[in-house]
């Protein structure tokens, strides 16, 4: 029953995670911002939505910080792993890139 209500908590995060992607970065598109801006935007963006989720959930102190790392760093891995697949790259290449990207975005790597 644990098992099942972790797993079920860890989509719904997911599926937050990979909506606040595509909606900061249809943003940042809209904007047509590239490279380094790109970059610094889509990071506050992910930053500040997932502080939003944490406020909404009245997170506060260290679960507050613990839950704003993770959903930036799978917001960041959501993003590192669409510009992999659109790189179309497999294997050890597109954990290499995957890894780079998400430690440049800002979020821990696993």
């Amino acid at each position: 029953m644990r098992t099942a209500l972790a797993t079920t908590a860890l989509l719904l995060l997911f599926g937050a995670a990979q909506a606040q992607t595509s909606t900061c970065a249809a943003s940042a598109t809209e904007k047509k911002l590239a490279g380094a801006a790109k970059s610094s935007f889509l990071k506050k963006c992910e930053t500040d939505t997932c502080e939003t989720q944490a406020a909404e959930k009245k997170l506060a102190g260290a679960a507050k910080d613990s839950f704003t790392k993770k959903c930036v760093t799978d917001a960041a891995t959501t993003t590192c792993d669409a510009a992999a697949k659109e790189k179309k790259l497999a294997g050890a290449a597109k954990n290499s890139f995957t890894k780079k990207c998400v430690t440049d975005a800002g979020g821990a790597v696993s």
